[in-house]
């Protein structure tokens, strides 16, 4: 689960993180409002969506009167802004960050993340703050530092030291570091974090750190426990069908292709899309109904599926050890039954009760393309979506 910056802020300064002064809105006068109580000569505005590249994109305003941050307000809420992390369609900003000024003297970037190698968290750091790391890495990775953390002992000061050191921090700003970045740490395991980036930390020319940003995710398999954490979902950021999907225990993530795809394990919807490309075809999703789902959620994920504008064809790929070939094959049936299907559905099924499976879909009144491997139902669905854009277009 994603947040916005102004709420990853609030739970900075839960933990003594310095940040800026700042307050959210919702409308132009609000915006205007928190400008006020800033008392700040330099007053900045910031669009409030689940996305980085903001700034490029436009969405970050430097403001020096009440007049332009009423304008930047005007001009920013409502408006779909496109990142490089949003896609195509962007986002609508509903809600804006107003954010007191700070004299910069250097930027920084800091993060924790999970290296599943080791499966410990990584202390990331690197001089190149305010771009983005990800061409940092690339280009340069010699630039990023890394400490990896034993879960038994925590962040050591010892680390902190080093990555401070590292950095290249003030003298007097070394303790600070060491200090903000345990408590980092501590933020990242008491709520189950998967993601805490700060892109830029700030030294301040008064040689004090300060987050200037702040993006973090969280497990969602851990929400449960995360009460807090849970009350600051933002619905309106998510994609309906992944929202639709999470009601049904199901893993969906929308993609940008035009073949739906419903598998049964995750490593088999990465090897079906991979086969899918690999035939000439892209997929528009990726859907993984899991080994333990019923005949309603094998439904309902059809449902999603055929929900989507951009799918031209359904490739169903099942293979059954605990989860049963029948049922599956009785909620594509149900699901029939409910949602016109228009477009090409080609199921293959292989495992538990897969005779049952064939003889279900066969007695049914469904127009079903029947693969008989992998191989097989990637060829015919990709054919068969090609020949339903020939005819529809």
């Amino acid at each position: 689960m994603n947040i916005h910056e102004y709420q990853g802020k609030e739970l900075f300064r839960a933990y003594e993180i310095p940040v800026p002064a700042g307050y959210v809105a919702f409308s132009i006068d609000e915006a205007v409002s928190a400008a006020k109580e800033l008392d700040s000569d330099i007053v900045v505005v910031k669009a409030q969506i689940h996305a980085g590249g903001r700034g490029k994109a436009g969405g970050v305003k430097i403001a020096k009167t009440m007049e332009e941050v009423r304008s930047y307000a005007k001009e920013l809420l409502g408006k779909t802004l496109v990142t490089h992390q949003t896609g195509e369609e962007g986002q609508v900003i509903q809600r804006l960050l107003v954010e007191e000024g700070v004299d910069i003297q250097k930027e920084y970037y800091v993060g924790f993340v999970l290296n599943r190698d080791t499966g410990r968290v990584s202390l990331m750091a690197s001089k190149e703050g305010g771009v983005d790391i990800e061409e940092v890495a690339e280009n340069s990775p010699e630039k990023i530092l890394y400490e990896e953390i034993d879960p038994l002992v925590g962040l050591t000061a010892f680390q902190g030291r080093r990555i401070a050191f590292g950095l290249g921090l003030p003298k007097k700003a070394v303790k600070q570091g060491v200090d903000l970045f345990q408590k980092l740490y501590k933020l990242y395991q008491d709520t189950d974090a998967s993601i805490i980036e700060i892109n830029p930390l700030i030294i301040t020319t008064e040689d004090q750190l300060m987050a200037l940003d702040a993006k973090l995710n969280f497990d969602d398999n851990a929400l449960y426990r995360q009460e807090r954490i849970r009350g600051y979902r933002d619905e309106s950021e998510e994609d309906p069908k992944e929202r639709e999907a999470a009601k049904y225990d199901l893993s969906y993530i929308a993609l940008e292709g035009n073949i739906g795809c419903m598998v049964n394990g995750a490593g088999l919807a990465m090897a079906t899309m991979d086969i899918i490309k690999h035939y000439g075809g892209t997929p528009a999703n990726f859907l993984d109904v899991g080994g333990s789902a019923t005949t309603e959620n094998v439904s309902n994920a059809f449902k999603i599926l055929l929900s989507d504008e951009k799918v031209q064809g359904v490739f169903v790929n099942i293979f059954g050890g605990i989860m049963k070939c029948d049922v599956i094959a009785t909620g594509i049936v149900e699901a029939l039954n409910t949602v016109e299907m228009t477009v090409p559905l080609v199921v293959r099924l292989e495992g538990t009760n897969v005779d049952q499976g064939r003889e279900i879909l066969k007695d049914s009144t469904a127009r079903v393309i029947s693969a008989f491997s992998m191989d097989d139902g990637a060829k015919k669905i990709v054919e068969a979506t090609k020949n339903f854009n020939k005819r529809t277009g």
